[in-house]
């Protein structure tokens, strides 16, 4: 059984994704993060730097498996299951390219502009104009890389593709008066949040934890 604590929010819901792909059994703890409750002695043990998701995967005969990071859990479930990660090869190495390009650059990148364009009540021009330049960025690499390619790393979906979904799919509606139309002009990334978002099992994830 795989214990999954998390909340609603983009990194949360990139694990419970893959877990409903697998079709692994799960329970799932949330970690309410307007509680405060990622600092509480319990979780800090988990995950030391109080930042969700995080796992706990135990097994008959072995000692129990604890990961927190979202891309570090991605590998070790795809690892586990064989499933969403090619086991050696370029279609490997691209897949986790683009998975830690989204965990040092897309997630980071949305998180700051989401900071200082929604939620802080006192705005600085400035901050929102660099991470919103940024982003602008890091969308048009995605969508030069999904021109010519169905999915993140290639022909095939990937826990790359997973790692990002949840993110794009969040400033699609969050962000859009900052990012000021910016997804009308990306065909290829409204084709591919359109094909992933479809998935019966991305569906169910998203939903993860029910609030």
């Amino acid at each position: 059984m795989i214990n999954l604590y998390t909340w609603a929010t983009p990194n949360g819901r990139k694990i419970s994704i893959l877990l409903e792909e697998l079709g692994l059994d799960y329970a799932v703890s949330p970690v309410d993060l307007g509680k405060l409750e990622q600092f509480s002695a319990h979780f800090s043990a988990i995950s030391p730097n109080n930042k969700i998701p995080a796992i706990i995967d135990t097994e008959p005969d072995r000692d129990p498996v604890v990961i927190f990071e979202s891309g570090a859990i991605l590998t070790y479930l795809a690892e586990k299951s064989g499933q969403f990660l090619a086991p050696h090869g370029q279609a490997r190495y691209s897949a986790m390219e683009w998975l830690h390009w989204q965990t040092s650059a897309l997630g980071p990148m949305l998180g700051q502009l989401g900071f200082f364009a929604v939620r802080s009540q006192e705005k600085s021009p400035l901050a929102i104009a660099r991470f919103t330049e940024e982003v602008e960025r890091l969308l048009t690499v995605m969508e030069k890389q999904l021109t010519s390619n169905a999915y993140l790393a290639g022909e095939e979906y990937s826990i790359a593709d997973i790692a990002c979904y949840p993110w794009v799919q969040a400033a699609t509606v969050y962000f859009k008066e900052a990012l000021n139309g910016s997804f009308d002009t990306k065909p290829a990334l409204q084709r591919w949040l359109k094909t992933v978002g479809e998935r019966p099992a991305v569906k169910r994830g998203m939903a993860v934890p029910t609030l």
